[in-house]
């Protein structure tokens, strides 16, 4: 299947000419396909997917062989467009002769369960206005609430944190500065605090945006001579809430933005949150004015999960689902799965999902079946951030040391067996291992490399120190 006949444009208003709106309006038969390919969506991509790209999509049309399908926002259509559009158009053409391509458009205000996509249900008329203007509304995932997080002692200070900005009547820290790796839950508990004070407190006008989309909507008021509405409208919020602010390091004139609306809304007592990968203080292509703002209030980290936390997220999953999964397949998933919560929830919704297509049970076996792409991948690949995770256990440093700028024997002793380490077993580049490392040159994993070979050659105790670290990350 080319991609031409996935989602070649076609000129609807040219096909009118010869077409009437009868003939653009589906048939029975159509709609029937339609439904049926819908539904059979959830059990070919599974319950996450389907809940997150694929259920918003409309039918709206059929023309000239081509089967028309809508979403709500431009992004959604180009990620499906690039990730599901051919298997979508295979399913539909194996079920009708009539569907040749799959165009995919875009319709503003397109209803999901007979509710407008917007960030919050009970935003008031001017927040609605406003978000038109500037197109800054993210939409909140329903499922994103403080109920479904599971707390565990890797998350329990930004949970404990999250939850006391919502309860408290006045601003109890400003900013909360909520940071971890990906797929921890950040922008889980993001969600959660937008969707729980738009609940308890409609009147207030909450702000959810990526850091990216701030700066592409600065650039675009800098543009059209807006930037006054804009510093208005960004200052007039009384929660604003950033996720991904790395995503600004190194844009100037965004950073410069920020930090007075940042200063703003503080001097205005209104709250504002923020996520990042990594603390303020590690932070690299930021400017130092604004790291020591980002750190004024409460900072928040998210470790890396245990096996305690991730069993316990698989099995609210399960309960979520409401599928008969046995506790065994979910200890292996908990002990098996450990990059991230996503490709542990991931996981545990396509083995639901080849159960109910297969109508077979899950047993530990088909799990292993399933997943076995996954489980090889895991049992090869060993990432820099398990392998700083690692030494900086077992060292009993801060994570956060690993990116930081200290010279500190005790600290930069510990990060150049990491860079070590990195190199002896991963496939990275020095200059990919430098990145990950808090920036560093190329050069500086050079001379971490040859000290350490130095010192396990002058010190047994040393070279057996480092052996113990390299046998427990490679099993």
């Amino acid at each position: 299947m080319s991609e031409t006949e996935a989602g070649l444009p076609i000129d609807k208003n040219e096909l009118q000419k010869d077409y009437s709106a009868e003939t653009l309006t589906p048939s029975k038969e159509i709609i029937a396909v339609w439904k049926q390919v819908h539904k059979a969506l959830r059990g070919e991509f599974g319950e996450a997917i389907f809940r997150s790209w694929l259920k918003p999509l409309k039918l709206q049309a059929q023309y000239h062989g081509t089967l028309e399908v809508s979403v709500p926002t431009r992004f959604m259509k180009d990620w499906i467009q690039t990730h599901y559009a051919k298997r979508i158009l295979a399913m539909a053409a194996d079920k009708s002769s009539e569907i040749k391509r799959l165009e995919i458009v875009v319709v503003q205000g397109a209803m999901i369960d007979d509710e407008p996509v917007v960030p919050s249900k009970k935003a008031n008329e001017n927040t609605k206005q406003k978000s038109d203007v500037f197109d800054v509304t993210s939409t909140l995932d329903e499922r994103f609430t403080f109920d479904s997080f599971v707390v565990g002692k890797p998350n329990a200070l930004a949970h404990a944190a999250a939850r006391r900005v919502v309860e408290s009547a006045t601003v109890p820290f400003n900013p909360l500065f909520i940071y971890g790796g990906v797929g921890l839950g950040k922008t889980h508990l993001m969600h959660a605090i937008a969707a729980m004070i738009g609940e308890q407190q409609p009147e207030k006008q909450v702000m959810y945006l990526s850091a990216e989309k701030f700066m592409y909507q600065f650039v675009k008021a800098l543009r059209s001579n807006e930037t006054m509405a804009f510093k208005e409208f960004f200052r007039g919020v009384d929660v604003l809430m950033i996720d991904d602010i790395q995503f600004i390091a190194g844009k100037e004139s965004t950073q410069e933005e920020f930090f007075h609306t940042f200063n703003a809304l503080v001097d205005q007592n209104k709250q504002i949150i923020i996520s990042a990968d990594k603390a303020p203080s590690d932070l690299t292509g930021i400017e130092e004015r604004l790291r020591s703002r980002l750190a004024w209030g409460l900072v928040a980290d998210i470790q890396p999960s245990t096996y305690e936390l991730r069993l316990g997220i698989v099995k609210a999953k399960r309960d979520q689902l409401q599928v008969d999964v046995p506790d065994s397949v979910l200890e292996f998933l908990a002990l098996k799965v450990t990059s991230n919560i996503r490709e542990l929830e991931g996981a545990l919704n396509r083995i639901v999902a080849h159960a109910d297509v297969s109508k077979n049970i899950i047993t530990l076996e088909s799990t292993q079946d399933v997943l076995q792409d996954l489980l090889r991948s895991h049992d090869r690949r060993i990432t820099i951030d398990e392998i700083q995770r690692k030494v900086a256990e077992h060292y009993n440093i801060r994570l956060s040391d690993m990116h930081s700028a200290r010279r500190a024997r005790q600290v930069a002793r510990p990060r150049q067996v990491a860079m070590y380490l990195a190199k002896q077993l991963t496939a990275r580049s020095l200059p990919e291992i430098g990145r990950k490392f808090g920036g560093r040159d190329h050069t500086t994993v050079m001379h971490a490399v040859r000290k350490i070979e130095e010192l396990s050659n002058d010190d047994a105790s040393f070279a057996q120190d480092v052996e113990v670290l390299r046998r427990a990350l490679t099993g």
